[in-house]
């Protein structure tokens, strides 16, 4: 089989090593990829967003399937374009996708069939959203309604930064077209889980539990990220935590896309956030978290294939999916000055007996060698019976892994190892 993947980063490349596992794939293409990823995949300059050409590309190349694996495309409507040329996919089609694409429709959703939530308030007009912020309980967040990189959730301590956050979203159009509409949402505390879960619009199935870490700079400090490290399992995702979020959450959220005429198939994203009262939604995603995956599918015991094929075609309850029993750990490392402004070009060094380890995001090949392009470069990931032995592991891989500019938090996995000592 030969399948195309379309995305390009730490998450693609760690999905591309699963697939890579299953002695039927012959080929795997990826659009656009990068330069750690060209190892793995025939990787071509085509951009995820670049849905006509994308499509062009399947139809002259033996694409037998394709993992959609990056939001862009997915809200675009990326699998709905392959299906109509006859080409399966892993991911959910445009409709679906929304849940993701559209914060305003999914604060909504949620609200209409109980689904546990933050309080919120939707505005499409600058002063009225001010207005309403003079009074505002604060914290809050703000949040754009469409996708902005990951970047479109403001949380703002003060009144002045609410006020900041709702002019930079809709009168500077920060986030262009995403920020039309925005959501005003109640501050949540209590520590934030990732639950990646496979569907195929029927059932649903949980995978192993993770916990990010956003900050740019150890001890939880800087500019949020698109993620510099993470932990899985999380120790605040306890079986009776899981139990409620599965009863209250995981199964009515499939159940009632399904009701909306919205079946969801691909990987559901369950961003959640441990409260006094119970899990809540702190938001959904349509597609595999990145740097979530890094340390998921490592775990992941069964077939990736295989899993993605019952996702597409039904039968996921026919499927035994398990997993490890250990635990895992990414470190990021990043360019230096990410996620602003950061030098670039610099030659990344990987030992060989650490590559099937490394899920490269930012990097380019040039004469042979491989070059940091981007801010976060690369992801470390290690396995071990337990959390300590994963984290420690991970640290001596970086330690190891060498390139001009390189930063990374020193404190991956701390929290979660002190709560292991609470929960």
């Amino acid at each position: 089989m030969n399948i195309m993947v379309v995305g390009g980063g730490g998450r693609e490349h760690a999905i591309i090593k699963k697939l890579r596992e299953n002695p039927n794939v012959k080929k795997i293409f990826c659009l656009p990829g990068n330069g750690g990823i060209s190892s793995d995949a025939e990787c071509f300059t085509i951009a995820s967003t670049d849905i006509p050409a994308i499509v062009d590309f399947a139809k002259t190349h033996p694409v037998d399937y394709a993992v959609v694996a990056q939001d862009d495309p997915l809200i675009l409507g990326c699998v709905d374009e392959l299906n109509a040329i006859g080409i399966p996919c892993f991911g959910p089609d445009k409709k679906a996708a929304i849940l993701e694409g559209s914060k305003v429709f999914s604060k909504n959703f949620m609200k209409k069939y109980g689904i546990p939530t933050a309080d919120y308030e939707v505005f499409d007009d600058p002063a009225a959203a001010l207005e309403y912020i003079n009074t505002a309980k604060i914290p809050t967040v703000v949040k754009a309604d469409g996708p902005a990189l990951g970047k479109g959730a403001l949380v703002c301590m003060t009144r002045e930064e609410a006020v900041n956050a709702v002019r930079e979203i809709m009168e500077d159009r920060k986030f262009g077209a995403s920020g039309d509409r925005i959501v005003v949402e109640e501050f949540m505390t209590g520590p934030e889980v990732t639950v990646l879960s496979f569907t195929d619009g029927e059932t649903v199935v949980p995978m192993v539990s993770s916990t990010d870490h956003k900050r740019a700079l150890t001890g939880d400090l800087g500019l949020n990220t698109g993620g510099m490290g993470t932990v899985a399992p999380s120790p605040y995702y306890t079986p009776d935590v899981a139990a409620l979020a599965m009863k209250n959450i995981i199964l009515p959220t499939v159940e009632a896309m399904k009701k909306e005429g919205r079946p969801f198939k691909g990987c559901l994203y369950f961003g959640l956030m441990i409260t006094t009262e119970g899990p809540k939604v702190v938001e959904y995603n349509c597609r595999f978290g990145d740097p979530e995956t890094q340390v998921v599918l490592p775990l992941l015991k069964s077939d990736l294939l295989e899993i993605m094929l019952a996702t597409t075609n039904g039968g996921l309850k026919d499927l035994n999916i398990e997993f490890s029993d250990g635990a895992a750990c990414c470190v990021i490392m990043a360019s230096n000055g990410y996620p602003g402004s950061y030098e670039k070009g610099y030659e990344i060094t990987i030992p060989d007996d650490l590559r099937d380890s490394v899920y490269v995001a930012g990097a380019k090949l040039s004469d042979g060698k491989l070059l940091t392009s981007g801010g976060r470069v690369l992801g470390a990931v290690a396995v071990g019976k337990d959390l300590k032995e994963a984290v420690a592991e991970a640290y001596k891989k970086v330690e190891r892994i060498h390139f001009g500019n390189a930063y990374y938090r020193t404190d991956i996995g701390k929290k979660a190892l002190m709560a292991l000592k609470e929960v």
